[in-house]
């Protein structure tokens, strides 16, 4: 059975190919329109489909829009309740015609093999049905919204959804986060991570009043609102971050991390089950995740690395396939080069390239000489989330290398930069968040021997954003190299992009950010380019 499943209606379009259960490719439209985020998430713009990647999904695995079985769309306008947004009925009527608008866009397809999948089902099905568990699961869904919810709490057993909890609209998790964003002077639907990384820096002074407003209630939640300029002033988006903005974000932040307690806790009480999957906008707060991987009820958890909407694509693909589904093999499901089409590009381009014996122990040296490299291979990631796929990679034994990063990406500088350490070696240097943790999707304590050794990723509460490598030999391959060299296991990567602009995608997307950047060697494929 051949799927192809469609994320459009609100922010981070994508497309994903499952063909008899297995997945073939998964890709977010970013990275092909080279719009951040692919578009803003208003009612005004959910006509537009993700065509360049559903396009794509289709030539990786040599198919015609007429080959497919099912297109499945990660929501259903017969589930809407407009009263909670305005001009929602524009929306709607724009998703009730994504059969057509699709058609338009896939020469051959046939609007009749549309099915519209609740939005928060696909985004059950993109955790619960790809985990590796390969089996039964509690499953744990929290977002900005969906047709009429922003919550779905449920179990899988035998690929068979059941929800046990949702919880309607204008109760959401994820929109009280986006206010407070806004607020902040970010933003919103987009800079979320930059306030979880706010939050650290303040203590959760008003986290009383937080209680308050945000009450857990029968597997839901209640939030009241009440006006943030009582308790800080709202920033424009130049303007000064103070304390206030600080301490505003901390009281938020810890106030979601024990909501979110609450709920896996009655999850569990009312499952049984040992393992949790999570998805949904909010499961991207690698920070609340890892209170519940070490607070919880559960043994396992599992977070879907696109676990942003984008992640709803490969969901409802996955939910309207009949077949017998495998778990997601990785997140590298978006696009790869072969050495031939990368060296075209680099002809192309007349840089001059070298092609090393060995590109792993070429970045390696680079790394131990304290320089930044942009590391380009395989194919690229699903999600928001540089996994050694499309990275920037530094040396984290110098502190002044967060400040270097920060720069060259034009980001704020009180955010951090993750790190990137062999499996086999991640006990020694990290504690509390699970090991391995291959998709930087919970944070680490930093043991307290290797602080002052690896400064440049240690954030300001002495945690790390760890991503566990195996499995991957020119990643361990370059990861031993730069241990053998400087008795590190461990390297700093960071997304290969700047600040505003979608993760590189392509050779010619990493030679622009490479030309237009302090970086200072580009590994792309087998080959290098120095500046």
């Amino acid at each position: 059975m051949r799927v192809l499943g469609i994320n459009a209606v609100f922010h981070d379009p994508a497309a994903a190919l499952v063909i008899d259960g297995e997945t073939v490719a998964a890709a977010e439209e970013e990275r092909f329109s080279r719009r951040k985020h692919g578009k803003r998430p208003v009612p005004f713009s959910a006509w537009e489909q993700p065509e360049l990647s559903a396009r794509w999904c289709l030539e990786q695995a040599g198919l015609t829009a007429a080959d497919l079985d099912v297109v499945a769309y990660s929501y259903d306008p017969d589930l809407v309740d407009a009263q909670y947004a305005p001009w929602e009925d524009l929306r709607t009527q724009y998703a009730r015609r994504a059969p057509q608008f699709l058609a338009s866009v896939l020469p051959g397809l046939d609007p009749d093999i549309v099915q519209f999948v609740p939005h928060h089902v696909a985004h059950a099905a993109s955790t619960g049905l790809a985990a590796p568990f390969a089996g039964n699961c509690a499953v744990l869904v929290a977002d900005g919204r969906g047709e009429c919810g922003s919550h779905l709490a449920g179990r899988y057993v035998d690929q068979e959804l059941t929800t046990l909890a949702a919880q309607r609209l204008p109760h959401s998790l994820g929109l009280f986060y986006e206010d407070l964003t806004e607020h902040l002077g970010f933003l919103r639907s987009s800079d979320e991570y930059k306030v979880m990384a706010l939050a650290s820096h303040a203590k959760p002074v008003h986290l009383d009043l937080m209680r308050e407003h945000v009450v857990v209630r029968d597997g839901g939640f209640e939030i009241t609102p009440f006006d943030w300029n009582t308790l800080a002033k709202q920033r424009a988006a130049d303007g000064e971050l103070t304390s206030e903005h600080a301490e505003l974000a901390a009281s938020v932040q810890v106030r979601l991390e024990e909501v979110l307690l609450e709920l896996v806790t009655w999850l569990h009480e009312h499952t049984g089950e040992r393992r949790l999957a999570m998805a949904g906008g909010v499961a991207l707060n690698c920070v609340a995740n890892t209170r519940i991987f070490a607070e919880g009820p559960f043994d396992e958890v599992w977070v879907q690395p696109a676990a942003g909407d984008s992640g709803t694509a490969l969901g409802a693909a996955l939910h309207a396939s009949t077949d017998t589904v495998a778990p997601m093999p990785s997140a590298a499901l978006g696009r790869g080069f072969s050495d031939a089409e990368i060296e075209s590009v680099l002809k192309t381009a007349a840089v001059p390239y070298e092609r090393p014996a060995d590109v792993a122990a070429e970045v390696a040296q680079a790394l131990a000489d304290n320089k930044i490299v942009a590391w380009f291979q395989g194919r690229s990631e699903y999600g928001p989330r540089a996994l050694g796929q499309r990275s920037l990679l530094a040396n984290p034994c110098f502190a002044e290398n967060l400040t270097r990063l920060n720069d060259v990406k034009g980001r704020e500088q009180f955010r951090p930069v993750a790190p990137m350490v062999l499996l086999d070696r991640a006990a020694t240097v990290f504690s509390r968040g699970p090991i391995p943790s291959p998709y930087m999707l919970f944070v680490h304590d930093v043991r307290p021997e290797w602080t002052d050794r690896i400064p440049a990723v240690v954030h300001v509460d002495g945690t790390a954003r760890a991503q566990t490598v195996s499995g991957d030999p020119l990643l361990e391959r370059m990861l031993r190299g730069f241990e053998a060299l400087t008795g590190v296991p461990v390297v700093v990567n960071t997304s290969l992009n700047t600040a505003g602009r979608p993760m590189v995608d392509s050779p010619r997307d990493a030679l622009e950010c490479f030309g237009s950047s302090p970086v200072d060697l580009l590994a792309i494929g087998p080959f290098v380019v120095r500046r």
